[in-house]
């Protein structure tokens, strides 16, 4: 038995999250899915950096994104900063909850977001 008579089943739950890409031209459309934090930020850092020197435009599409750490954070602003004059990057679909953490962290201002 863990602490409070609750059973302690070992480790936190694993933290997943699934990105889709699609292209049209230069265009790369990433479909972000689940969680993006400290465990999952890398795999979607390596997917954007595998194609933003090809990139004009970089949309990410976060509407079954269910939350963002300031790891997830940081790697959308190393993004948008990798755009920055050479094409845009778009925030689409964002949920309720993961815009109120860019309206908290001041990133909704650094963010195109449609």
């Amino acid at each position: 038995m863990g602490l409070f008579g609750k059973k302690n089943k070992g480790a936190a739950p694993e933290s997943k999250l699934k990105v889709s890409l699609a292209q049209d031209g230069e265009a790369y459309t990433f479909l972000v899915e689940g969680r993006l934090d400290t465990l999952t930020s890398p795999e979607l850092e390596a997917r954007i950096n595998e194609v933003v020197a090809n990139a004009k435009k970089l949309v990410l599409d976060l509407g079954k994104l269910e939350y963002v750490s300031s790891a997830g954070l940081r790697v959308l602003l190393g993004a948008a900063q990798q755009m920055d004059g050479k094409g845009e990057m778009v925030l689409i679909h964002v949920t309720p909850d993961v815009r109120e953490i860019f309206d908290i962290t001041g990133f909704t201002e650094v963010f195109n977001i449609q």
